[in-house]
């Protein structure tokens, strides 16, 4: 792992090109946030100029104050865009996309954290766009079980979940009210109430992580079904964020994503500027999804 300055395979050029326009003036036209935006994403460049999003519902201001992220942090006081799903569903159309990732600010000023916003949302994807493969990124509802089914029943093909880092650092780098355990929890009950549905989840590197404890936490979501795994380099996006203690060199990832596939992992996305929504993973899940619409099956493993 190497420290000092952003080194050489970090950087990225600035966002443009014709799709780069185009999703950026559909979105406007929508009123629509992403989470390559909001959340200062370093490939947006190349996700924008291939024509892929990644969706941000229920608004733009978290609840939550995790020490990682630049989204606006406030009390929304229970606002919500009745007609955001239609939007969203019409967006998806617009641009073409064959496989769309919707992801949400944490709303715990709502009774269901946007459980049931998030669940019409993915109805009226699947109603407005059948031929679209749809991931959704949900937040931990506080642990709330019957939020994770409302929007599990709704018919996403991929829920993804992020624990972010390993567990001592939980404390430091997430919300309160965003544990490490729960995070488990909320991957656990994905695969119980859908065990044919693929799960998800990412964890940042440079915190401050040791290697021992990024296999313990990589352990740990294999041992509750998780299914696919990024890894990528945080980035601090503000002064007032967590400073980057370490900038981990390439072949790092490339050691722990072999690790990660000798847990047994299905897909293993990992470099320094992979993210959650990452369009690699994406064209392989949408890959494995045609091959299970086709008739094809696809072994899930569990552990």
């Amino acid at each position: 792992m190497a420290s000092g300055g952003k080194p050489a395979w970090l950087k990225v050029r600035p966002p443009s090109g014709d799709n780069y326009v185009r999703l950026k003036e559909t979105l406007r036209g929508y009123g629509l946030y992403t989470v390559c935006e909001e959340a200062r994403c370093p490939n947006v460049s190349e996700c924008w100029g291939g024509g892929t999003a990644t969706f941000m519902i229920l608004g733009g201001t978290c609840t939550r104050g995790c020490r990682f992220c630049s989204v606006q942090t406030g009390n929304p006081h229970g606002w919500v865009d009745a007609l955001e799903p239609q939007k969203v569903a019409r967006a998806i159309r617009s641009l073409g996309l064959t496989y769309a990732v919707i992801t949400s600010v944490d709303r715990d000023d709502l009774p269901d954290g946007g459980a049931a916003h998030f669940a019409r949302t993915v109805r009226s994807i699947r109603e407005e766009n059948p031929e679209v493969f749809l991931e959704v990124l949900i937040p931990d509802f506080q642990g709330d079980a019957a939020a994770v089914t409302t929007v599990v029943d709704a018919g996403a093909h991929v829920v993804a979940h992020n624990l972010e880092t390993v567990r001592r650092l939980t404390p430091k780098v997430r919300d309160p009210r965003a544990t490490y355990d729960q995070s488990l929890s909320v991957l656990k009950s994905i695969k119980e109430r859908n065990p044919s549905i693929f799960t998800k989840s990412s964890i940042m590197l440079g915190l401050g992580e040791k290697e021992e404890e990024l296999r313990e936490s990589m352990d740990d979501l294999r041992r509750v079904g998780t299914d696919i795994l990024t890894l990528g380099q945080y980035l601090q996006p503000t002064p007032r964020h967590l400073p980057v203690l370490e900038y981990v060199a390439p072949e790092t990832y490339d050691a722990l994503a072999e690790e990660a596939r000798k847990l047994g992992f299905l897909y293993v996305a990992s470099g320094p500027l992979v993210r959650s929504s990452y369009r690699a993973g994406e064209f392989f899940l949408e890959a494995i999804l045609r091959r299970r619409e086709g008739g094809e099956e696809v072994e899930l493993r569990s552990r």
